[in-house]
């Protein structure tokens, strides 16, 4: 019986008068705080300065949110334009990770850049902590109650051997959705330990940078097919196709999600040029002789202090 479940996590962790404290905010905080230890501590054998990685992370992370949200908004602008309060209401969801991805690269270029570093050197450094934040962030979607997949039955679930708090919360309005934010999570935890294996491996400078987007992206084109909320646009046919014959080896055992609108799923058509133009990055580089530094090149035999 449905009455017999748990209800849903209350998404509101504190209430301080009319101010309220969300769990997404809460977990997102979390997820940077985490993110920016594992790159100091990585700094620091590498000769980045602390401070130099903290004031970074402090320009990255405002432009990550705006860029992350404008990218959503401008692909949900039928709905913003009628009410553009809600368009900074960020604690509600509604941050696209590519579109983050895009502020934060365009913002750390540019700061990295003032600071006379190698791009590609910081890069690899903060690969891990931005995979961590992901693994981390997916549970503010829990949370939220979004971002997850189509509707399966309660007993698909429990063949899974999850936990019982994330059965339930998986019960939306009486329906049951595919945990769509706990198989990515789970993918970006072991693209995580992939990266961290990749340090002692001292591959050239800008692989473990590249790896981690060619990573993540072949996990979120698979995963980004079984959600129900993916943002979309009217493409032509053949790229439809295309799209779908990579993704039917899933059909076997998964059904795709529904679209509201659109034929073509914008996340995944980015994870896949993402995927193929980190992989051919690599290849490029090695083939021509411009990956000549190694990521360890010039690590600091004593931790600098900041």
């Amino acid at each position: 019986m449905l009455s017999s479940y748990l209800a849903a996590i209350n998404p509101v962790a504190l209430e301080l008068g009319p101010l309220k404290i969300h769990w997404y905010g809460i977990i997102m905080g979390t997820a940077v705080l985490l993110g920016l230890l594992l790159a100091v501590r990585e700094g620091k054998r590498r000769g980045v300065k602390e401070d130099d990685l903290i004031d970074l992370v402090f320009w990255v992370i405002p432009a990550a949110i705006i860029g992350a949200r404008l990218y959503y908004v401008l692909f949900e602008w039928s709905y913003y334009k009628d009410h553009p309060s809600e368009i900074i209401a960020i604690w509600n969801g509604g941050l696209a990770i590519h579109g983050g991805l895009i502020g934060a690269i365009i913002v750390g270029y540019w700061y990295v850049k003032r600071k006379n570093v190698a791009f590609l050197k910081v890069a690899d450094i903060i690969a891990p902590s931005i995979i961590l934040g992901q693994t981390i962030g997916r549970w503010g979607n829990f949370l939220n109650q979004e971002a997850h997949g189509g509707e399966v039955g309660r007993a698909f679930l429990e063949h899974l051997h999850l936990p019982t708090f994330i059965i339930d919360q998986m019960q939306i309005n009486g329906t049951y959705y595919h945990p769509t934010f706990l198989y990515e999570s789970l993918w970006n935890l072991a693209g995580l330990v992939l990266l961290l294996l990749m340090r002692r491996w001292n591959p050239k400078r800008g692989e473990i940078f590249f790896t981690y987007f060619a990573w993540y992206s072949l996990g979120r084109f698979f995963i980004e097919g079984l959600r129900t909320d993916s943002l979309t646009f009217t493409g032509p046919g053949w790229l439809e196709g295309i799209l779908n014959a990579l993704w039917s080896p899933m059909k076997v055992v998964f059904k795709a999600g529904a679209m509201d609108s659109g034929n073509i799923r914008v996340a995944q058509l980015i994870s896949l040029l993402l995927m193929l133009g980190a992989i051919l990055m690599i290849i490029w580089r090695r083939v021509k002789g411009t990956a000549k530094e190694s990521y360890r090149d010039q690590e600091q035999e004593q931790a600098i202090e900041g």
